[in-house]
């Protein structure tokens, strides 16, 4: 265990860590080491932003999905899942929804369906950007090709999600079936750099398998791709899948992992997600506290909401809700943090 002194230093100079230093900091179960993490990492956040919360609507268009990844909810191969996929007309109405609320930002999620692929999905992209020019339009549809991308940023998508899961490929392998290449993933995430895209990548914390050893290098890749967004929540397994067996990572880690990040990336935008609220009551504003400043309601229609489960007990009312902003800044409240309303693009400098 890190002594107090050799802590704080590691601490002082997390930027330039090792793999192997943030490993040891990983491993250290000190209160201490994890109360100063929080601490260092919310003092950052407000540094760049203030107390301030940015907001984003969160549509799932749909959870239908090509790929059967073995953690995964809404795979392929489970046929206990009600299917659906929103219509262009039920997308614009959720964002026309959205924006009566106060939404700036956009999130169209779901699995890889191919519906909402090519022709349609640009016509969906350019009807929302003309809609609404000074909102932001989030995609998080999964991996495509390079052209594929580069035509919905022209269409007028700002930003993409795309979770690369786990760096190591070993483990890659075990969350997920030998039809998808991690290398493919990892090039997606460049080809969305290169193309101008505010990016997102992330993981979740405490996948079977998972090691401290693999969050490090989870760490370090974040830290070498710059990402302008950060999503991580913790492992939550789903009853009908091969991993649902499994137990769901730790508040813990899953916060301890979230400072590390701020702290190697002061400028990043960092979801406190619907998974770490589903974990536990207080997960969301535990996740503030260790740094992060997003938060993503859902717009989806309710009478879909319950079959976007990509794991058990998945949060999708309340103050996760769209409709439950003002029980949302309610508890913001109780820790002294403000919505902002604003799209809360990603610092340029």
């Amino acid at each position: 265990m890190l002594t107090t002194r050799r802590t704080s230093n590691t601490l002082n100079q997390v930027a330039t860590a090792s793999i192997h230093e943030l490993k040891t900091l990983l491993d250290n179960n000190d209160t201490h080491l994890e109360h100063e993490l929080q601490v260092r990492a919310e003092a950052i956040a407000q540094q760049h932003f203030g107390r301030r919360i940015y907001l984003r609507g969160l549509i799932e268009i749909s959870n239908i999905c090509r790929n059967d990844c073995y953690y995964c909810g809404i795979r392929a191969t489970n046929e206990h899942v009600t299917r659906y996929r929103l219509t262009a007309d039920e997308v614009m109405s959720a964002c026309a929804r959205g924006y009566e609320i106060g939404f700036r930002t956009f999130v169209l999620q779901g699995g890889e369906d191919l519906y909402w692929r090519g022709k349609r999905l640009l016509s969906l992209v350019r009807n929302i950007r003309s809609s609404y020019p000074e909102c932001a339009i989030t995609l998080s549809l999964g991996e495509m090709e390079y052209e594929e991308y580069e035509a919905l940023f022209r269409a007028g998508a700002n930003r993409y999600l795309l979770r690369h899961e786990t760096y190591d490929k070993e483990h890659y392998q075990k969350l997920h079936p030998s039809t998808m290449v991690q290398e493919h993933r990892l090039q997606a995430l460049r080809d969305l750099k290169q193309i101008g895209y505010q990016v997102g990548t992330g993981i979740m914390v405490g996948s079977p398998g998972q090691t401290t050893a693999h969050l490090a290098q989870d760490l370090d890749f974040i830290r070498r791709l710059q990402p302008e967004m950060i999503g991580v929540g913790p492992f939550i397994p789903h009853e009908e899948t091969p991993l649902g067996a499994y137990p769901a990572g730790s508040l813990s880690m899953t916060l301890r992992f979230l400072a590390l990040c701020r702290l190697l990336n002061p400028q990043a935008l960092i979801p406190a997600t619907t998974a770490v609220a589903t974990l536990h009551p207080e997960g969301r504003l535990a996740a503030i506290r260790s740094g992060c400043n997003v938060v993503m309601p859902n717009l989806s229609p309710l009478n879909h909401r319950a079959d976007y489960a990509l794991y058990n007990n998945k949060a999708y009312s309340g103050s996760e809700a769209a409709e439950g902003v003002a029980l949302l800044q309610a508890q913001l409240d109780t820790i002294g943090y403000q919505i902002d309303w604003g799209r809360g693009d990603a610092p340029t400098s």
